[in-house]
């Protein structure tokens, strides 16, 4: 404790004394005590309390000492960085305490981290600070003339706030021959002061006498105050009124209504009219001055009423001064103490020390949530206060000391299922009736990452249309996380499954709102189906994940059409043909068109069907086989070529189409048909030449006249020779030399078929026709009409006898395979020019097939026994297995895969399919 010059020796020791006991009493109890004097200058040092209480003054910040109290937080204050208590204002002992005999300043302090609660109480010893002073400080004292000696007069004490040695112990009366002052004791301890005349008065010698009435208090230094006494000598009224009670006591609730009487004085006058009338009031005293206003007083009767509301928290005791004065100007005192009585007014005050809010989810049981403060102003059990919490099951009330209370958790906390507590606690007092408050504290649970992110389903399924648009959206996977903040925000990402591809070719999802988007357009023929993975991580620290798994399947659109296998595509229906034996029986298997669709499900179930432009009466078509079969027996009326276009659909929306075109011709053999078809050149190729001839003849003029008009230009200037004149071409064949036939030019024959009439065309030997596009037939009959149409006066031809080395087997014939051909012998020569000419045509084309890597004239492997003569081959490997054996109509045999035989072994048949040859454009 700091020392001061003004507080004696003694006191220092009684407050080291004091202190050491009071750190005895701390090691035990927790309370401190400490003891001051009143009045200490602003900051003075009280003592070290971190010292007192065993504290680290490095903590203190830390731990956030502080004091709590209503009262005692304007007096004092604590220095966290040195432990030091202060004084924070004036203390006034008698302000705070008034004539109680001791007075304390009691605080708490509290510490958190761990919470602690220290009752520190404070002493103020009182300092002779006041002087006495008198109320009122001027006493009128009027008396008769023949008052006796003896006669006393009542005098007002003086009042001294200091208590003790410090107020009043001395009355000195200044000198005179008239009156002296006489001290007595009243029953409750204060003086009663009179003062006594000591001989009679003679209002004729001194009408007025006025003396100095001192008194003094017994402290160092002393203090004084004076009062003036003022004895009017007037004539006789020679009684004094009379107290029945020189001090009257009463006990009032503190809720008695205003303006009930509590207590009536009582006092008597034996003189007669009016120095006999009393008349009762209020003396002026200190005390008085502040409670006059909360009492009346009836002047006659001297009734004292209630005149404010009374608390016994503001004031417990009430002590008036009331005075009788008769008509002659005597005056009579006495005093009236009232007591006032607690009753349970006041219900008990919740306040909140500290609060820790929010506090994680993961707080483990027995966390501080708050620290309570309980206070009840009333006395008695009235201030006796019971706490508890209301449907507080997650929380426990744990009692600190007297008045503090600890809220703490009892288990753990789940954000997601409560992330709010409100938690009311009630304060009840033991009064009668009781009354109680409540408080309610708000409790924020905060987040912590607990909670992965989950998917409705552990998987899904997703259809999108192929040729879909790029970039566009095709589905939305959505998690959810329970969490809030950083810890519900959720990141998705995709990889792959079912690819060795990267995910990322065909598809990226939005990561903030789990948006798929395709990459690229789908395509159901090359991929149907991905198997992506789906993760969803949140954004807490550590983040958690969890993964589903998306199956995205290709719709399939109608987005290819039908492809034909056979007939080949590649050939048009001039090209192509079937031979149909005239006998045929209706239902017979002409042919078969074979088509497949790369399309799955319904986009891919083809029908058949005939152009309805071009459809025939004799033939039909089977919807989902495409086999063509006769319809009726074939009669000599009716027309020879026939050609159908067969039309394949799918069942798409929309529906898509291909088609062919099959020539048919019916026959029982070759020969019948050909005579017919002789010397007609196709008017719709010719049509369709003729445009194209013209444009390259208007091309040809126009060079040649550019060219010649430059030639002339360059003639002039320069002497040239004559150009030479080019002789005439020979067209005529050299005849054959040591057996082998020499052929200066191509000399290509081949009989075509006429798209636009139902007949044949024999081509005119300067008419180049590609060599592998004749066709075979047997040579009886036309060797000399094709003479008689083929003869031009322009060539002449010649023919040689073969050497032996032209002779061919069954097999190795130019022909249809298996048809009935004469037998020829060896070295024997073809007897008409037209199989001649047929010949020579065809040892050329089989030396451009040698050239060219091409097949054997029996066919190669694959070619289903078709002769290489007969144009595209067809392989197996295109055509299902149900279409490796095919029926040709008019024959006894069946199409297969294999290869026709060679070096004059007997070939597989192959029906009467004939092939025309395509004439080239020269």
């Amino acid at each position: 404790m700091q020392p001061h010059t003004w507080i004696s020796k003694g006191i220092r020791w009684q407050v080291t004394i004091f202190l050491l006991f009071s750190w005895l009493c701390h090691s035990v109890s927790g309370q401190i005590h400490y003891s001051i004097v009143e009045e200490m200058r602003k900051d003075s040092v009280i003592a070290n309390i971190a010292d007192d209480l065993g504290l680290d003054i490095k903590q203190l910040s830390s731990r956030k000492l502080r004091i709590v109290s209503d009262v005692s937080e304007r007096y004092f204050y604590i220095n966290l960085d040195n432990g030091n208590l202060y004084i924070k204002d004036r203390i006034d002992r008698e302000t705070l305490c008034r004539a109680a005999a001791k007075c304390f300043l009691a605080f708490d302090a509290v510490l958190e981290n761990p919470l602690n609660v220290f009752s520190i109480s404070i002493e103020i010893q009182d300092i002779n600070d006041n002087s006495p002073a008198f109320y009122p400080d001027v006493f009128s004292i009027e008396t008769i003339e023949l008052t006796s000696a003896g006669i006393r007069f009542a005098l007002r004490a003086a009042e001294d706030p200091d208590i003790g040695s410090n107020s009043v112990q001395i009355y000195k009366l200044s000198d005179n021959q008239y009156f002296t002052l006489s001290e007595d004791r009243n029953p409750d301890g204060s003086t009663f002061l009179e003062l006594v005349l000591e001989k009679p008065l003679d209002r004729e010698t001194q009408s007025l006498h006025e003396l100095i009435l001192t008194a003094m208090d017994g402290g160092k230094p002393m203090r004084s105050g004076t009062a003036v006494i003022r004895i009017i000598v007037t004539d006789a009224n020679d009684n004094f009124p009379i107290f029945t009670q020189s001090v009257y006591k009463v006990s009032v609730n503190e809720n008695t209504p205003v303006n009930t009487t509590i207590i009536t004085v009582n006092s008597t006058d034996k003189d007669e009219g009016v120095n006999g009338q009393v008349t009762y009031s209020f003396s002026k005293t200190s005390d008085n001055v502040h409670h006059t206003g909360t009492f009346t007083i009836n002047p006659v009767t001297g009734d004292i009423k209630i005149n404010d509301i009374l608390d016994f928290e503001e004031t417990e005791n009430y002590e008036l001064s009331v005075q009788a004065k008769d008509g002659g100007g005597f005056v009579a005192h006495c005093k009236v103490l009232i007591e006032v009585i607690d009753v349970n007014d006041n219900a008990p005050k919740i306040s909140i020390t500290s609060l820790s809010s929010p506090i994680p989810e993961d707080s483990s049981p027995g966390t501080i949530i708050a620290l309570i403060k309980v206070n009840d102003q009333d006395s008695g059990e009235n201030g006796e206060v019971d706490c508890k919490l209301i449907d507080g099951e997650a929380f426990n009330l744990i009692s600190s000391s007297a008045s503090y209370y600890r809220v703490v958790t009892v288990g753990p906390m789940d954000r997601e299922k409560v992330s709010t507590y409100n938690i009311t606690i009630l304060a009840t007092d033991r009064g009668s009736p009781p009354l109680s408050s409540r408080r309610t504290i708000t409790l924020e649970i905060s987040d912590v990452n607990d909670n992965p992110p989950v998917f409705k389903k552990s998987s899904y399924f997703a259809y999108v249309q192929e040729n879909n648009i790029p970039g566009s959206s095709i589905y939305s996977i959505q998690a959810i996380d329970h969490d809030i903040g950083d810890n519900a925000k959720i990141i998705y990402s995709i990889s792959n499954v079912n690819t060795d591809l990267p995910v990322t070719a065909y598809l990226s999802i939005n990561i903030e709102t789990g948006v798929l988007y395709a990459q690229r357009s789908f395509d159901y023929e090359q991929q149907n189906e991905f198997i992506i993975q789906v993760s969803a991580r949140d954004n807490g620290s550590p983040p958690l994940s969890s993964n589903t798994t998306l199956t995205i399947r290709i719709v399939d659109q109608n987005d290819n059409a039908p492809k034909i296998l056979y007939p080949s595509p590649e050939s048009d229906g001039s090209s192509m043909f079937e031979m149909v034996p005239f006998s045929s029986e209706p239902g017979s298997l002409i042919t078969k068109v074979v088509a497949v669709d790369a399309d799955a499900g319904h986009n891919a179930l083809l029908s058949y069907h005939f152009s309805p432009v071009l459809e025939s009466p004799y033939f039909t078509i089977g919807q989902n086989t495409g086999e063509v079969r006769t319809l009726r027996i074939f009669q000599e009326k009716d027309l020879l070529n026939h050609k159908l276009v067969v039309i394949v659909k799918d069942h798409g929306d929309p529906c898509l189409s291909s088609s062919t075109t099959i020539t048919l011709v019916i026959a029982n053999n070759f020969q019948q048909v050909a005579p017919k078809f002789q010397n007609k050149v196709p008017d719709e190729e010719h049509q369709s030449n003729l445009q194209l001839y013209l444009v390259v003849g208007l091309a040809v003029i126009s060079l040649l006249f550019i060219i010649t008009v430059l030639l002339v230009i360059i003639s002039k200037y320069k002497k040239s020779k004559p150009l030479p004149m080019f002789a005439p071409l020979s067209s005529s064949l050299y005849p054959p030399v040591n057996g082998t036939l020499t052929l200066p030019y191509s000399y290509n024959v081949c009989v075509a078929l006429d798209s636009t009439e139902n007949d044949f065309t024999y081509m005119q030997p300067n008419q180049n026709v590609p060599v592998d596009n004749l066709i075979d037939a047997d040579d009886s009959g036309l060797g000399n009409e094709a003479l008689k149409d083929t003869s031009d006066t322009n060539y002449s031809i010649q023919q040689g006898q073969p050497n032996t080395d032209w002779r061919f087997t069954q097999a190795q014939r130019p022909g249809p395979s298996g048809a009935q051909q004469p037998t020829e012998e060896a070295g024997v020569w073809p007897n008409n020019q037209f199989e001649t000419e047929r010949l020579q045509a065809m040892i050329l084309a089989s030396a451009n097939e040698a050239a060219e890597g091409g097949s054997a004239i029996g066919g190669g492997t694959g070619t289903m026994g078709l002769s290489a003569r007969y144009g595209p081959q067809f392989t197996l490997q295109h055509v299902p297995d149900y279409r490796q054996n095919i029926y040709i109509p008019g024959t006894t045999s069946t199409l297969t895969n294999a290869a026709g035989k060679r070096d004059g072994k007997a070939g597989a048949p192959s029906g009467n399919k004939k092939k025309s040859g395509k004439k080239e454009k020269k």
